[in-house]
């Protein structure tokens, strides 16, 4: 099975270029059942990390764009009435696929939002008094644009914690950009991707994550870490329950996207910036200077 992610990864990076440790935290968020948010300037490849991903697991994929005046029900369905039946009859949205793609979703307004909340954090919609449930995997990649861009509504702290980890593209470096420029169109190369990793292994591997062991030495570390941004006078808010749950799966998929049956401290660490950058309120610089301090300060048991 490693050697089955590691050809996937591989052919990810033949299509992302210059961007491998973003691409393993992609994965990594989807093996630990989690959502993703990409924030970013438009054209750095959020959208076709989404769908080189979908493709590459064999997923169904639901590009959403969010405008603001986007609905609601134009997200997860609505009720329609069928006079041969004199009854409603409800029509599933967008968001019924396996992974979503929530484009620009912090141009919508907060109540359109807002809907992706349940679905998200229930893997479930409710329509009118009845549950539907969302197909398995189930996988929101969000993208944002920076919050000082025009048209933009900034996203609540109850939405941002649904996504368990937050990264950001960046421009490519010289050599990878000269690779782009010189070498064929991404989309022309998507469409030849074939599937690395049929869903069935996915959720196989998903289980698996479960069962990645956890020493009481690393739980002490990642119990040290929650409380330090918790007690620390530079944080507004420290990390939830939630966040510390997250903090530790999002550790063990990354241990066995290594090949690990149990996660060490490096686990953490690696998946700490994505994990926490977006929970941690603070006045103290950007998210990388705020993880820089939590490592500094908490020692490793």
């Amino acid at each position: 099975m490693n050697n089955a992610l590691n050809n996937l990864l591989e052919a990810a990076n033949q299509i992302i270029l210059g961007k491998d440790r973003q691409i393993r935290l992609a994965v990594c968020c989807l093996l630990a059942k989690g959502h993703l948010l990409i924030e970013d300037v438009p054209g750095v490849g959020k959208t076709t990390l989404s769908h080189t991903l979908a493709k590459l697991f064999g997923m169904d994929y639901q590009r959403i764009q969010f405008t603001s005046d986007i609905l609601p029900a134009d997200i997860i369905g609505s009720s329609v009435f069928v006079v041969d039946q004199q009854q409603f009859k409800f029509h599933p949205g967008p968001i019924f696929k396996q992974m979503i793609l929530a484009d620009e979703i912090n141009r919508a307004t907060p109540k359109a939002q807002s809907a992706l909340l349940e679905a998200m954090e229930e893997k479930q919609v409710t329509v009118e008094g009845t549950t539907y449930q969302l197909p398995k995997p189930f996988f929101v990649i969000a993208t944002q644009n920076p919050s000082s861009h025009i048209g933009t509504f900034p996203l609540p702290e109850s939405q941002l914690d649904r996504f368990l980890m937050r990264i950001e593209l960046g421009y490519p470096d010289r050599h990878a950009e000269r690779e782009l420029l010189a070498g064929q169109s991404r989309h022309m190369l998507l469409e030849n991707l074939p599937v690395q990793m049929p869903v069935e292994q996915l959720l196989v591997l998903q289980q698996a994550v479960s069962r990645v062991y956890a020493s009481p030495a690393l739980l002490d570390y990642v119990q040290a870490i929650i409380a330090f941004t918790r007690q620390a006078n530079q944080y507004h808010c420290g990390l939830s329950p939630r966040g510390g749950l997250a903090l530790l799966t999002a550790a063990k998929a990354w241990a066995l996207i290594a090949g690990r049956d149990a996660a060490v401290p490096e686990d953490v660490q690696a998946v700490l910036p994505a994990v926490a950058g977006h929970r941690i309120r603070s006045g103290m610089g950007d998210s990388e200077t705020i993880v820089a301090t939590i490592l500094t300060h908490v020692a490793v048991h």
